[in-house]
């Protein structure tokens, strides 16, 4: 993160448990303007951690600050709300609304009272994102992507300052997930976003910082060409399988690209991000045929 740049949403020492099961252990994380990428496996605990952050889930300790607000006040709470937008795993979407239905709705939790100014504002809010022409639809009629981009709107309306995106390219073909990702550039240039993604490519392309967690830990913080740079010198190609690789899989090309700590007369190649996601992660127990 850019130490001249503001902070607008810190965490410190945020835990919380399912049923004895640490969800979250100890997270500490400050973010500014700009998209910062959530990378981790299933069970990392990405989802708890943009719950917590969207208030939608309380922390069994630590402290939050969001926008200035403290959600671990009633009053502070909602004033969060009100200035932040989540889009959630899933959506759930009443599939009789329309578009303009949905989203007018979660304005309307906002507490966006005037009928008039609401309804400019979600027309506005839906056209940003390429759905004017469709506000009228119900939503079950709408494809894939043309949902994901009614609860990106939702999470739009109003214009928040912090924006907690929790995988809204899965599921996406190529075209899809190429206009989503512009929308996200878009909304990351005035306002914080944290995009939660299993896709590294996403990250890659959209994030000027990555966190990386695990087991509830964040494991890295930092850049993605710092992330990159981890795995310089721990990637390499050789032609049959290297059973001391802590990752390895056969390419197109037919010969094997591994990971961990290479032989003497490993071939190096250039590493990628996920190359050192992978790293940081300490590679994959099983090697790929």
């Amino acid at each position: 993160m850019n130490a001249a740049a503001p902070t607008t949403v810190s965490a410190s020492g945020l835990s919380l448990s399912y049923r004895g099961t640490r969800a979250l252990d100890d997270v500490s994380l400050r973010l500014s303007h700009g998209v910062t990428g959530l990378l981790g496996p299933n069970g990392a605990g990405k989802t708890t951690l943009l719950r917590i952050l969207a208030t939608a889930t309380p922390p069994d300790r630590g402290a939050l600050s969001i926008l200035g607000h403290d959600p671990g006040t009633v009053r502070g709470r909602a004033q969060a709300r009100r200035t932040l937008g989540y889009l959630p795993q899933n959506p759930g979407f009443h599939p009789g609304f329309t578009a303009f239905e949905f989203v007018d709705y979660v304005a309307i939790l906002k507490e966006l009272t005037d009928r008039a100014a609401r309804h400019a504002e979600v027309r506005r809010t839906l056209e940003s994102v390429g759905l004017a022409d469709v506000r009228g639809k119900r939503i079950r009629a709408l494809s894939g992507g043309m949902r994901q981009r009614v609860a990106l709107a939702a999470a739009l309306v109003d214009d928040p300052g912090f924006l907690a995106l929790d995988e809204p390219t899965v599921g996406l073909d190529p075209e899809q997930r190429m206009r989503f990702r512009e929308l996200i550039a878009q909304a990351g240039e005035h306002r914080t976003v944290l995009l939660s993604t299993h896709q590294t490519e996403d990250v890659a392309m959209l994030c000027r910082r990555v966190v990386v967690m695990d087991k509830g830990r964040v494991r890295f913080d930092g850049t993605p060409g710092e992330l990159t740079a981890q795995a310089r010198g721990r990637v390499w190609s050789s032609a049959e399988r290297e059973p001391g690789a802590l990752a390895g899989w056969r390419t197109g090309t037919g010969e094997f690209r591994n990971l961990g700590e290479p032989p003497g007369d490993g071939e190096l190649v250039e590493p990628t991000l996920e190359d050192g996601y992978l790293l940081a992660l300490g590679g994959l127990t099983e090697v790929a045929a």
